[in-house]
């Protein structure tokens, strides 16, 4: 297979993990959590609406649901799972309600459905023939990547120019889809062809673009740290991913955070700042824009950006605002 075929494959796993990038730094939890306000970016919402099938009810209260709000602006902050089983029961009232009540609806990036730019970015950062995995990994390691390559489809000679961020992403990417995941079932993709539907206004707090390059700007041994992690628990992606959905589904979100911490900052502090702390930083000021302004809107964000430490939520409380969970 050639360098441009192979890119072609890598570049299918990165656009079906584009939106939820850092889904694949936390594929325990952000899989169930790397994909401005001025800059976000408007999805036209199509000539005739579309009614949506009704979500299956989650037992009990169901995910987590927090609102901020002041005289005149309201923002909900959803807790989502970028990938899930068909037929997950995740819906409660109070979604719904918060939901209806929007009329702008809010994901991490709203160009996910565009392959293109996942690829252009794997191409430009993801591949370095100069500097392969098999010269910056030990022998005992690549070895380790080779089998599980070879557990993918691939080899570690098929992929030895790739970067580790995105060697990782095939191999962490691979297995959640193999045992049924996917991002057509999960909330994000669901609520976005929802809100279309009603003519809501869809925004993006970033593109697949940012996402992926602060990924693949992680240092070199964060990278090599995020890659080796998956490939010795390769075992253990989707028992995380079960656990997390479980978690998130009851509302635990100490639960969440915790298995997030797993695949982030205990495995390296470039990647929790990669995938959570720029990320919410940002995301925080252009919710505060939103809030110096007026009318509802619905955010809808992997749960981790909201559970974890460093969170949004904590983000904006520590700038002033009551932030209640519902």
């Amino acid at each position: 297979m050639t360098l441009a075929n192979r890119m072609g494959q890598a570049a299918k796993h990165v656009s079906r993990m584009a939106f939820g990038a850092c889904a694949a730094l936390a594929a325990s939890a952000a899989l169930a959590a790397f994909p401005g306000a001025a800059h976000a970016q408007n999805a036209a919402a199509p000539a005739a609406a579309v009614v949506a099938a009704p979500i299956p009810r989650a037992e009990g209260a169901g995910p987590p649901l927090w609102v901020v709000s002041d005289a005149d602006s309201t923002v909900y902050l959803f807790g989502t799972v970028h990938y899930l089983r068909p037929g997950t029961a995740w819906g409660s009232d109070k979604v719904d309600a918060a939901f209806a009540s929007a009329d702008q609806f809010w994901v991490e990036v709203a160009d996910q459905d565009d392959p293109n730019v996942a690829a252009k970015v794997a191409q430009q950062h993801g591949v370095t023939p100069d500097r392969p995995l098999s010269s910056i990994l030990s022998a005992e390691d690549f070895a380790a990547f080779d089998k599980a390559a070879q557990g993918v489809g691939a080899s570690g000679a098929a992929m030895d120019a790739y970067r580790p961020w995105l060697a990782a992403f095939v191999v962490a990417g691979t297995a959640p889809l193999q045992a049924g995941y996917r991002a057509e079932a999960g909330v994000d993709k669901t609520l976005m062809d929802r809100a279309r539907a009603e003519g809501k206004t869809v925004r993006g707090f970033e593109t697949a673009d940012r996402q992926l390059r602060l990924i693949a700007g992680m240092s070199e041994e964060a990278q090599i740290a995020y890659l080796n992690n998956y490939v010795r628990h390769g075992d253990q992606i989707v028992p995380k991913l079960d656990q997390t959905v479980a978690a998130w589904l009851k509302g635990d979100t100490a639960e969440v955070g915790r298995l997030n911490r797993i695949d982030t900052r205990d495995i390296h502090q470039d990647i929790h700042r990669a995938a959570l702390i720029e990320r919410n930083t940002d995301w925080t000021g252009q919710i505060e824009t939103m809030m110096q302004g007026s009318g509802t809107a619905f955010v809808a964000v992997g749960v981790a950006h909201l559970a974890d430490q460093d969170s949004v939520v904590d983000m904006l409380k520590a700038r002033g605002y009551t932030v209640e969970r519902l």
